[in-house]
């Protein structure tokens, strides 16, 4: 791996570390793009995503018809934010959900990590955009009193655009 993918990579993961919740967006059957919440699997962000899904759920269709998704995550304490686009599929490795299994989904997945209907999703991420900013309130006023103070105004943030391909 090239040394500027793995710093976007690790910047990447930093950004969303502890954010437990994604908006994970697919094309519908009819063509219209949905969106839902899910949960991202505790795995170190190293340029895949993984989630857990029902078998027998709309997005396993969606992706089976088209596998171009984007994972959107906010942390607005943190006063950050990423969009990752990738291409999606499904597994129904059972190595590979034992590794992932975390006692909270059993809430989904009542039989445990042997529940037939589970599956998961492997998103490989191609791209993301992020924007990062002071993360609290008092960091949000420092950038502003050194910017009056300072003859350059202080930047509230960093955006940027990554290639992860």
């Amino acid at each position: 791996m090239n040394a500027d993918r793995q710093q976007h990579i690790t910047q990447l993961a930093a950004l969303i570390k502890d954010v437990e919740v994604a908006m994970f967006t697919t094309t519908g059957v009819d063509g219209r793009l949905y969106s839902r919440p899910l949960g991202t699997q505790e795995v170190e962000f190293d340029g895949d995503l993984w989630f857990a899904t029902s078998a027998d759920s709309p997005k396993v269709a969606e992706i089976a018809l088209n596998p171009r998704v984007n994972v959107a995550y906010a942390s607005p304490s943190k006063n950050s934010y990423v969009s990752v686009a990738g291409t999606a599929r499904i597994v129904a490795d059972r190595a590979k959900i034992d590794e992932l299994w975390s006692p909270a989904m059993k809430l989904f997945f009542p039989e445990g990590k042997d529940d037939p209907n589970l599956r998961l999703i492997h998103v490989e991420a191609e791209s993301a955009e992020y924007w990062d900013g002071p993360g609290t309130l008092l960091g949000k006023a420092l950038s502003f009193v050194l910017s009056a103070v300072q003859d350059e105004p202080a930047r509230l943030g960093d955006n940027g655009f990554v290639d992860l391909r």
